[in-house]
């Protein structure tokens, strides 16, 4: 046990979120409970993970995620290993939603300069209709950036797919490749926008920044035959050709590596595959299943477009191999499935209490000691 890597998750205590501060001590080793003496407190080594009230065995746990996160069907989970449907239904919405937060929290770390971004939407067959899932991906690094999940293919999909891109670009040069659908303009149009500030009473004007490129590839089959449209509708040739040959080494418009990614996600959620009986029930769990692929894709999966030679000798070298979270920086090594199920994702650090009049010279110690 370390408690030097704990935190208090408690949400009323002035030291939770916070690591290497000596207030968290062992409470008892035989069950793994820690105790921070500052709130008094006790928590277990599993609170904050996807552990945290499972009454099976970890192990199996593991093994179960690993094989919805690689395409596995529920049914045969469900024969191999003598479980009821609804158990590894609530053990996959689990997965998702603390994948979901560990995603979250390495967009919210750091901005990147994302260079090239393509985003596409994929059409989800379910047991009572249909949904779209659309998702985006980082060209230059293969990181997915996040998804969404909704009944109709319309803006509000696309606004909230396009509202995860603007949290982590940095105000750079973009080049945004998406399909046909008018929606992404618009929403790209709203979303790449800064206020500016003048002083005056009222709203701010919204400036659009510079230099945000968005391109267009359009596929037709009309009469047997297959045609592909590109087409600039922001920007200039100039900067599609420098940011295209530094994200992907050159080339022409294109959509290919969102949509090899699209195959990926088909490949290792089975509810996505084609012509499957294996189809979703809810939009949550397609939610959840999104999540935990995309996460397992960042984290635990090499990419060989990614891998790094390293050079022994004259003649000789070696593959250094990388993940999407790697390359951007988020991690320096390849994550196991596990390690992602029992990452803690640090809650926000305590703020003092918004009140009336002169703090008391409790609260003045609080934000002394915890605060600075």
């Amino acid at each position: 046990m370390h408690p030097q890597t704990q935190f208090c998750q408690n949400k009323d205590c002035p030291a939770r979120g916070q690591t290497g501060k000596g207030n968290i001590i062992v409470h008892s080793k035989k069950e793994q409970r820690y105790r921070c003496k500052v709130c008094g407190g006790t928590f277990t080594n599993s609170n904050g993970t996807m552990f945290f009230g499972m009454k099976k065995d970890t192990e199996l746990v593991i093994i179960v995620i690993t094989l919805l996160s690689y395409g596995c069907p529920m049914p045969a989970i469900v024969a191999a290993f003598g479980l009821d449907v609804r158990t590894v239904r609530a053990w996959l919405k689990k997965a998702g939603r603390h994948c979901q937060g560990v995603h979250e929290h390495f967009l919210e770390q750091q901005t990147l300069n994302l260079e090239h971004v393509q985003a596409d939407e994929i059409k989800v067959k379910t047991q009572s209709g249909w949904l779209w899932m659309a998702m985006a991906m980082m060209v230059s690094t293969r990181l997915w950036l996040g998804g969404a999940v909704s009944a109709k293919r319309n803006l509000a999909l696309i606004a909230e797919l396009v509202a995860q891109i603007r949290s982590i670009a940095l105000c750079r040069k973009l080049l945004l490749s998406v399909d046909g659908l008018k929606s992404y303009v618009k929403a790209f149009q709203k979303a790449f926008r800064s206020p500016w500030h003048t002083g005056k009473l009222g709203r701010p004007k919204m400036i659009a920044w510079q230099e945000i490129v968005i391109v267009q590839v359009v596929k037709k089959k009309t009469a047997g035959q297959f045609s592909i449209q590109r087409r600039i509708v922001q920007g200039c040739q100039e900067v599609v050709d420098h940011l295209l040959q530094s994200s992907q080494g050159g080339g022409v418009i294109n959509t290919a590596f969102i949509e090899r990614l699209n195959a990926t996600f088909r490949q290792r959620l089975s509810v996505l595959t084609r012509r499957t009986r294996n189809l979703a029930r809810k939009s949550d769990t397609l939610h959840a299943g999104m999540f935990l692929v995309g996460c397992v894709y960042n984290f635990c999966t090499f990419h060989k477009s990614l891998r790094l030679p390293l050079f022994i000798g004259e003649r000789s070298r070696k593959w250094v191999h990388r993940t999407p979270a790697i390359a951007v920086g988020w991690t320096d090594h390849r994550w196991t499935v596990k390690e992602l199920l029992v990452f803690k994702v640090p809650i926000a650090r305590w703020s003092p209490p918004v009140r009336r009049g002169r703090p008391s010279k409790a609260t003045l110690f609080l934000i002394q000691e915890w605060c600075s």
